[in-house]
């Protein structure tokens, strides 16, 4: 399944972020992992985020932030979203590097415990769950 209108999410390093300030491209998978080694960029929809924030996430130590990334934007820079299941369920992949451009927002977030502290999500049109069938 191929992209659809809204934004989706991803949890990065800050310090893959401002890399990514300097070079126009965001082009890491998910912790520690590239996009040359994963093929594609790991994202999810807000309703998807805390189980992956809890299970990749919780005991990194890092400072990271919650790239919110406009799925338009993305696909007419060249790297095609697509919904692929996994764990049971579709999750959002990018297919290429995300233009600097097309990340809408970059907002810190932390661990209450185990427990990412979600910011407010309100205005940004985050898809909330994958596209129907």
């Amino acid at each position: 399944m191929t992209g659809t209108a809204g934004r989706i999410l991803h949890l990065a390093h800050v310090d893959e972020w401002n890399q990514t300030l300097l070079t126009g491209w965001f082009d890491r998978s998910t912790r520690g992992r590239t996009l040359a080694q994963e093929g594609f960029i790991h994202t999810s929809t807000a309703g998807q985020l805390p189980m992956v924030a809890q299970r990749f996430y919780a005991d990194d130590p890092e400072p990271l932030l919650l790239l919110v990334i406009d799925i338009a934007a993305t696909e007419a820079a060249g790297s095609p979203v697509r919904w692929d299941p996994a764990e049971g369920e579709l999750f959002p992949h990018v297919y290429g590097p995300v233009p600097a451009d097309a990340v809408v927002a970059a907002i810190p977030v932390e661990f209450d415990g185990n427990r990412l502290v979600l910011p407010d999500l309100g205005g940004l049109d985050v898809v909330d769950r994958p596209p129907a069938a």
